[in-house]
């Protein structure tokens, strides 16, 4: 079955064209929401709630763009929203902090490790660094979704990185590379 095919049986709620969807496209979107979320649990539920909103928003999807853009934009938001509602994280209301931009030796570094070590930023800085850095959002769109300032986002941002440049060090210290 085509994704068209697939949209066009969705909107009339197949279930079977759901479960489709759902193979197609969960791996992906797990992948984000381990991203925005604190652990594998959350990240979960955090899919599942975005399947609940993509199968009761997908009559709104028109053909328009791609269909993995929207679904992608739909399991960040969700992802958001429910850490916005949860108050689960302060952001910093304070100004840029000098950038953390130095290059940092992370090529012979584990990519387990460095997820890890992303995972284990505070949301706050979690999040921001995911949506800049990893998303591609910019200061202004980021600051609209978390109903923030630019400088609260570039300051949380250089606050994340911070912390990571800290680690990556350390792990290099270590293991002598």
């Amino acid at each position: 079955m085509t994704l068209d095919e697939l949209i066009i049986q969705c909107k009339r709620q197949d279930a079977t064209a759901q479960g489709e969807l759902y193979k197609r496209y969960s791996g992906t979107l797990f992948s984000i929401c381990l991203k925005y979320s604190p652990n594998y649990v959350e990240a979960e539920d955090n899919l599942q709630d975005s399947f609940l909103t993509i199968f009761k928003r997908i009559e709104q999807y028109e053909g328009k763009g791609s269909f993995e853009g929207w679904i992608k934009r739909i399991t960040v938001n969700t992802a958001l929203q429910k850490y916005r509602k949860k108050r689960d994280f302060e952001i910093n209301n304070e100004e840029q902090i000098e950038d953390a931009n130095e290059e940092v030796e992370a090529e012979n570094v584990p990519l387990d490790f460095l997820l890890k070590i992303v995972q284990e930023l505070p949301a706050r800085y979690r999040l921001i660094f995911n949506m800049y850095v990893l998303d591609g959002y910019t200061h202004k769109e980021i600051g609209e979704l978390l109903g923030i300032s630019d400088g609260t986002s570039k300051s949380n941002l250089a606050r994340g990185r911070a912390i990571l440049k800290a680690k990556i060090e350390a792990y290099n210290e270590q293991n002598n590379l």
